[in-house]
């Protein structure tokens, strides 16, 4: 199939195929915009490919606001090269585009009930937003509706903003009160992420917005899909993993650097009472999961299953990435122990967990530390993020993070010095690292956690598991970061020596 360029300069598949819908109203209303949609589909950022080669649409809601355009929620089958997803599109429609929101401009429609309007994204209006708001707590909103987590009543009265920078979905924050949370990847049935939040506000936990509800439409055939979810915002926040960095990079500059550095409390390496903190919330969450969902002891099948998964992921890793081949002994040795740990009487406990935990999921407040994004590991199916598991999954995750933190604090301040400060400034961010997954672990079990130091065996085999993915990520993506979990495998596979 022959492809076009987008002045974007992303490849896209012609002609388009709008094939036929899975509800024919769906089609009717949304058939003339989709080759205006399909070459702008393929560059935004949520976008997980390069080409479109056909669209198939699977429900669309209109919304008409006196005086506003028309916004068009819909959920679309797209196919490219081989493979198909399912994506939400938020749509403005209108007569003339505000030289404001030309930014966010997609084509004008060429026939049909909308011939000759503009075409937008709708997420950058705000009156759109809003409309898109006041529907939902009117229910008036078609076939979307709004499944509320409480008592308590959706304020409509607010100025909508959209965020910048979300890679998988989109987000839209109203007065500084509200967060509203849009799926760009839907998937069928219950949220996850939304029963989880809404567990969590039903057992009053400070260390986590509070649900207001989650979205949904009902597609043909009656199949459910959660659109997003409203929550509460947290203002004045700053994202963990920037604050680590952040506190990592000016420790790292030390005084001996830069003078001015030692006016700063960061420059000592002053994060560990935040890593504490941190880990005192965290296990806070995890308490407050474990009261709201059932927990499970594992049985010795269960988590030999476990280890097993992890060695085939091992095995299929060592494949596209051949340094991790020396280590393979090692980390299946670490996966065998862990294995073995229900044989020997040493329980495994599962709940629900958050599921990809790192210092970019938690926000610093002046009130201390908030857990955010419940959705879980996104290539894992939603009915796999649903089951219990080990609670330590969740600080291994954290753990590597911090290792993240070190090395990208390092990485900005190398290309101005020379081979040897290069090395200094490494080790100094290991024992950063260390300190702060040291203070977390602490932090964890101050708060009521099990201490994570106590179950060595369970956490070293789920750090080696990560990183092991990590390692395949990075190959994928980013190879000049691979030394960064190849470090931690080095570390880890020593243990079993």
């Amino acid at each position: 199939m022959s492809a076009a360029t987008t002045g974007f300069g992303t490849a896209v598949e012609a002609p388009v195929s709008p094939r036929p819908p899975a509800d024919p109203s769906a089609g009717t209303v949304l058939g003339p915009l989709l080759p205006v949609i399909a070459p702008w589909l393929a560059t935004r950022r949520w976008y997980q490919g390069t080409s479109v080669s056909g669209l198939r649409p699977r429900a669309v809601t209109v919304i008409h606001g006196d005086g506003l355009p028309d916004l068009v929620v819909a959920v679309v089958d797209v196919t490219a090269r081989g493979s198909a997803a399912r994506y939400q599109l938020l749509l403005g429609l209108c007569r003339e585009l505000p030289p404001r929101l030309e930014e966010a401009a997609i084509g004008t429609v060429p026939h049909g009930r909308w011939a000759g309007r503009r075409v937008y994204d709708a997420v950058a209006d705000p009156a759109l937003m809003g409309l898109l708001l006041r529907a939902l707590a009117a229910r008036r909103a078609g076939t979307l509706s709004l499944a509320p987590a409480g008592l308590y009543p959706l304020p409509v009265g607010l100025v909508p903003r959209p965020l910048t920078g979300e890679q998988s979905n989109s987000a839209v924050v109203y007065g500084d009160r509200l967060l509203l949370k849009l799926y760009r990847r839907p998937e069928p049935g219950p949220s996850p992420e939304a029963d989880v939040l809404r567990a969590l506000t039903a057992e009053d936990c400070t260390r986590t917005p509070r649900l207001y509800g989650s979205l949904t439409v009902e597609a043909a055939g009656g199949e459910p899909f959660t659109l997003g979810l409203i929550e509460e915002f947290v203002p004045g926040a700053e994202d963990g993993w920037q604050r680590a960095v952040r506190f990592a990079r000016d420790h790292l500059q030390g005084p001996d650097e830069d003078p001015e550095a030692a006016q700063d409390p960061a420059s000592s390496g002053g994060f560990t009472p935040h890593a504490h903190t941190l880990g005192q919330a965290v296990a806070e969450v995890h308490t407050a999961l474990g009261r709201a969902f059932p927990r499970r002891r594992l049985e010795a099948r269960d988590i030999a299953e476990d280890a097993a998964r992890m060695k085939r992921r091992l095995a299929a890793a060592v494949t596209e990435v051949p340094q991790l081949a020396r280590y393979r002994p090692a980390l299946a040795a670490l996966f065998d122990e862990y294995g073995r740990l229900a044989g020997r009487g040493c329980p495994v406990l599962a709940q629900r967990v958050h599921g990809d935990l790192h210092l970019g999921q938690a926000l610093h407040t002046e009130s201390g530390w908030y857990l955010v994004d419940f959705e879980g590991e996104p290539a894992t199916p939603a009915e796999e993020r649903a089951l219990p598991q080990p609670v330590l999954r969740d600080v291994a995750g954290m753990l590597r993070s911090f290792d993240y933190a070190a090395r990208t604090a390092a990485a900005g301040l190398d290309a101005a010095t020379g081979p040897a400060r290069q090395l200094s400034r490494r080790r100094r961010a290991a024992a950063w690292a260390l300190r702060n997954r040291r203070a977390f672990c602490a932090g964890y079990a101050a708060a009521g956690g099990e201490d994570p130091s106590c179950r060595a065996a369970q956490l070293h085999a789920f750090e080696a598991d990560r990183a092991v993915y990590e390692a395949v990520y990075e190959a994928r993506h980013r190879p000049h970061w691979l030394p960064v979990p190849l470090a931690a495998v080095h570390r880890l596979a020593g243990r079993t020596r």
